[in-house]
């Protein structure tokens, strides 16, 4: 069974770059990243239509290149959390958990015995096909690289952040910006900025605390320097999308001489 190259990544202390893909559809986005000299691409399925099949395709070309994919699921339950395990994905970036039971619910699905009880699935992309069923041997090697983050996106799950941070099995901590910043009440206000990062902070300070990974999305260099310097370790810069209409807009400033 190939191992997850994100994890040995985090657990070698190395920062890892990523961006989030929203848009294109084709395999093909993940070779090109990895050759832009990204270390991992997180794919979103919440806020984007690509199907399941679509995840199963990348998720095979992820673990045959050794260029690790983030799934963020439509929810963060035992029937997403069960298909993208056993299609070969081995990182699930889980939105909207707003308790440490919910948290608990998440382990329990991506874990098999005796930390969870991940559904047994068999001869499946998680396993390369590799004959004998789930031998004790590889269900424990399985649930040692499962990397699974947890977004908070609401005041209340702040609540339960030691909670939720100290859990075995949750292994980075996240904030949802924008939805956070609209249950915070306020989303497109000039204190916006400022709240958002005292709840950073929070999430930093739990994670060191208990010894997990932060991960932060981030909107330009200054920011993804910044949030490395304080010891985040998974950094998501912008998006497919973000990258391609700044770099358009740019190149037709130039050539329009704006």
């Amino acid at each position: 069974m190939y191992g997850n190259p994100m994890r040995a990544g985090v657990e070698r202390g190395e920062v890892q770059f990523g961006t989030w893909v929203n848009m294109v559809r084709n395999p093909a986005i993940l070779p090109l990243l990895k050759n832009a000299g990204l270390d991992f691409a997180r794919v979103d399925m919440e806020h984007s239509p690509p199907s399941m099949e679509t995840i199963a395709d990348m998720a095979l070309l992820s673990r045959a290149i050794e260029f690790p994919i983030v799934v963020r699921p439509p929810v963060a339950n035992r029937e997403w959390i069960t298909r993208l395990l056993d299609a070969g994905v081995w990182n699930i970036h889980c939105p909207q958990v707003d308790t440490a039971e919910q948290a608990a619910e998440i382990v329990a699905a991506s874990r098999y015995t005796p930390m969870g009880s991940r559904g047994m699935g068999g001869s499946t992309p998680a396993t390369e096909y590799e004959p004998g069923g789930l031998t004790d041997e590889k269900m424990a090697y399985a649930n040692s690289q499962v990397f699974i983050t947890v977004m908070l996106e609401a005041k209340s799950a702040f609540r339960d952040l030691d909670a939720i941070a100290g859990m075995d099995g949750i292994d980075a901590l996240t904030i949802g910006p924008t939805d956070l910043a609209q249950d915070l009440g306020v989303y497109g206000k000039p204190e916006m900025n400022q709240a958002l990062d005292e709840h950073r902070d929070m999430v930093l300070a739990a994670a060191k605390k208990h010894g997990k990974t932060c991960a932060m999305l981030t909107s330009s260099a200054e920011q993804t320097r910044y949030w490395q310097e304080q010891g985040v370790l998974l950094l998501a810069y912008s998006s497919e999308v973000g990258v391609l209409q700044d770099g358009f807009r740019r190149a037709l400033a130039q050539i329009k001489g704006e």
